[in-house]
């Protein structure tokens, strides 16, 4: 199960953190829960008016989120899905998405929080996109972890 092992945290105060969250247009279903899930991050964490940035596929979330980060947004989450299919697109887009982000959060020393579900199929993304029947909320779990490791960023500044 893909879940198991995850930490358990409490929200903490995020209402002093601007906040960003960069998501990806295919798969209308699965990147509304994964946006609600998200914006319901940011809720609990008190962050009150989150920006909310659309781009047309997962391929896009680094660009977007580096110029995010470029912006002084304190934390930034990337929310997408690709869905394997046939060709080795597949790949080339998780690890296009993958590569890219990692990249804006240590070259821009900001939180990315990583919400791209890469599945095999549908019924995989369904499954954690945090809709009612869900077994995984993916875009509260990588807000959440965006702004828990923005908290201890700014910590590790103040010291």
């Amino acid at each position: 199960m893909s879940g198991a092992g995850a930490p358990q945290t409490d929200p903490v105060d995020c209402s002093d953190l601007r906040v960003a969250i960069v998501a990806a247009s295919w798969h209308d279903v699965v990147m509304k829960g994964l946006l609600d899930g998200a914006l319901r991050a940011c809720s609990d964490h008190e962050v009150a008016d989150p920006r909310v940035v659309r781009v047309p596929g997962s391929f896009e979330l680094p660009v977007a989120a580096q110029a995010l980060a470029a912006a002084g947004y304190d934390a930034v989450v990337a929310l997408g899905v690709v869905i394997r299919g046939g060709t080795p697109h597949f790949d080339y887009v998780c690890a296009a998405a993958t590569d890219g982000l990692t990249r804006v959060a240590l070259d821009h020393t900001v939180p990315v929080g990583f919400g791209v579900l890469t599945c095999d199929d549908e019924a995989q993304a369904l499954d954690r996109a945090g809709l009612e029947g869900s077994r995984e909320d993916k875009g509260y779990e990588a807000a959440a972890a965006a702004l828990s490791t923005a908290r201890v960023l700014g910590e590790v500044r103040a010291a």
